[in-house]
């Protein structure tokens, strides 16, 4: 068998077998199949599709070159959460907790993030002391006696993928269902949860910027989760402003704190109690995805989720002092103040353009592997349907590098939108999908 004719079947529309892309995904991983002709095959699979048969069978096979973790020794229906990535997405450090404290066992491999901002990791990095690597019998020890754990992601869980995003990334073959499908359920599939609780984002800040898209997304992750015998549920929610009012990282830490303390932004502490709520229904902690909503409230709202936290935190070695003291950050040198010009009310964040500003300030990655400022980033004073007067702050920009941050601010003042009459709310969470 040869590459080129694997190539061609796909170029020409035709139906790939499972030695196809098996041969493929080995022969790549292992260094045998050149760039350029598993560019010319991803592209093929860009322009003429895979379908559902063809895109589990790739999920499969790029899942088997690597380790699979094995949970079972963790008491409960294990629930884990994905989100396809957002700015200012902090639920992980917020849904979690809340799970946990409805006794959802909560364990979880995140990535750092090669974007807007750090990824969970990186965010969980800017707590003091905090550890993101543990060993495997430490990880299943922490999960069963508080609940939860969230640890960096491995290196040899799904390895084909890290090589095969790597070129699709600098390829143009990113946004395709199917390529995107795989690379995310490849990895959930190695990591031994009972469930999978998908956050599939929709608007200018997403992968997939259009709605319907979007549910094309969410639908092929849900078959692909539960044709592999993993309960899967997936929400499509809005990413068209930023989540909340910090993008960042250690401010986005704070932002989640505050939520946990009941006094967060309306946006994420309604998503954060949704998803916590789906969490808590998947792992049989409640008769409901409505019920599970619910209790995840009262657990908000009567100081557990926030205990949870403080114990999560305290398990992996970080200073849980710094639910009461911000202070204990790392702290930025630089601020600039971004003004409004006008009067009226804001009807749009891009959500895009605050995201590339935040990564200009200095809190996302340029490059693999490049060391970011976790104290950096942007607070937005304001939000879609906000009433703002001339000279009212929409946003602060922060960070070590003034250099940065001059660079940040007119990206960051080009997201902001106004008119005179305040917009109609747009729906957070747009549609659930697999229950």
């Amino acid at each position: 068998m040869e590459m080129i004719g694997i190539i061609e079947k796909k170029r020409d529309g035709k139906k790939l077998q499972s030695s196809d892309i098996e041969y493929f995904i080995k022969g790549y991983t292992k260094g045998d199949i050149p760039d350029y002709q598993a560019s010319a095959f991803l592209m093929a699979c860009y322009i003429r599709g895979l379908d559902r048969e063809e895109t589990f069978l790739l999920t499969e096979i790029m899942r088997d070159t690597g380790k699979k973790a094995d949970l079972s020794s963790i008491e409960g229906i294990k629930v884990d959460k994905h989100s396809t990535g957002g700015v200012g997405d902090k639920t992980t450090l917020i849904t979690g907790p809340l799970a946990a404290s409805l006794g959802v066992p909560v364990a979880k491999m995140s990535g750092r993030s090669l974007g807007f901002t750090g990824g969970t990791v990186d965010k969980m990095e800017s707590i003091p002391g905090m550890k993101v690597s543990l060993k495997e019998e430490d990880f299943i020890r922490q999960v069963n006696e508080k609940g939860i754990a969230v640890i960096g992601q491995t290196p040899d869980i799904a390895p084909a993928d890290k090589l095969i995003y790597s070129l699709r990334d600098v390829t143009g073959t990113v946004d395709n269902a199917s390529l995107i499908t795989a690379s995310i359920m490849s990895k959930k599939l190695a990591l031994g949860s009972d469930a999978i609780l998908l956050d599939v984002k929709c608007g200018s800040g997403a992968f997939m910027q259009d709605y319907d898209d979007a549910c094309d997304l969410a639908k092929m992750m849900v078959y692909i989760g539960n044709a592999a015998g993993k309960r899967t549920v997936a929400a499509v929610t809005d990413m068209d402003q930023p989540l909340g009012h910090a993008i960042g990282n250690s401010i986005e830490v704070i932002e989640a704190i505050e939520v946990l303390k009941g006094e967060g932004p309306e946006d994420i502490t309604e998503l954060s109690v949704t998803l916590a709520g789906l969490m808590a229904y998947m792992g049989e902690k409640a008769p409901s995805p409505e019920e599970g909503k619910l209790l995840a409230k009262e657990k908000l709202y009567d100081g557990k989720g926030l205990e949870k936290f403080r114990q999560f935190v305290e398990a992996q070695g970080g200073n849980p002092e710094i639910i009461e003291n911000y202070m204990l950050f790392p702290q930025a040198k630089h601020s600039i103040d971004i003004l409004s010009d006008n009067n009226g009310y804001i009807v749009g964040i891009d959500a895009d353009k605050t995201g590339e500003a935040s990564r200009h300030t200095g809190a996302g990655r340029e490059v693999k592997g490049q060391k970011i400022d976790l104290s950096a980033g942007i607070y937005l004073h304001k939000k879609v349907g906000d009433q703002v007067k001339e000279g009212d702050i929409l946003a602060t920009l922060q960070g070590n590098s003034k250099k940065k941050l001059l660079v940040s601010v007119g990206i960051c003042k080009e997201a902001f939108h106004m008119a005179g009459s305040r917009p109609d709310k747009e729906l957070l969470i747009r549609s659930i999908i697999g229950l």
